[in-house]
């Protein structure tokens, strides 16, 4: 899909990675090291979309009149409360703790741009955990160590399987990347780029 659409992705997820892939699109990747800290004041889809741009701009990689540039950030909301990745076990633990008999948001912020322009949205999911036990819990750190995932979950795993009892919304933003919402707006961008 989108050949003439030289894609970027500029992210160490391995799941973004893989759904880029199984989107048919073949790309390239690069990196966006920066500090991922938001301004205070910040809430919810604020905060994911921050960070793809913030992202975005700490890429350098050099763009030619056909190239998308891809990033992404995805945080956890429990109410007014962010959740982004735990530091470690206890803080995992915790995490899964809060989010136990819970219904919360799980919002992915996406930045595409290119040589002249620049575009930021977002997509949220609703997901409801069961209550967690804490032989639960503790059995799903110390097998998957979520360490690299918003919220200490990957939904895809074993927590996903037995612990989400309900989704509304799309599946593949809980991973990281929300494939139907990207899929259109690179749509628009294969116009804009048809069109130079």
């Amino acid at each position: 899909m989108f050949e003439e659409i030289d894609f970027i992705l500029a992210s160490n997820s391995p799941r973004r990675r893989s759904l880029l892939s199984q989107m048919g699109i073949v790309y390239r990747t690069a990196e966006a090291e920066c500090d991922e800290v938001c301004p205070t004041g910040l809430v919810r889809e604020n905060i994911p979309l921050y960070l793809s741009k913030l992202k975005s701009e700490s890429c350098k990689i050099n763009l030619n009149k056909n190239s998308l540039l891809i990033t992404a950030d995805t945080v956890v909301c429990l109410g007014d409360k962010t959740l982004g990745k735990p530091m470690d076990a206890k803080e995992a633990y915790n995490m899964l703790k809060m989010i136990s008999g819970k219904t919360h948001d799980v919002i992915t912020g996406i930045t595409l741009r290119d040589i002249t322009h620049q575009k930021s949205f977002y997509s949220t999911t609703e997901v409801t955990i069961s209550e967690l036990s804490e032989k639960e819990i503790d059995y799903y750190i110390k097998n998957y160590k979520p360490f690299d995932k918003a919220g200490a979950y990957g939904i895809q795993e074993w927590i996903g399987m037995v612990g989400v009892s309900r989704i509304n919304g799309c599946f593949y933003n809980v991973m990281g990347l929300p494939t139907p919402l990207l899929y259109e707006e690179i749509k628009q961008w294969e116009f804009l780029i048809d069109q130079k």
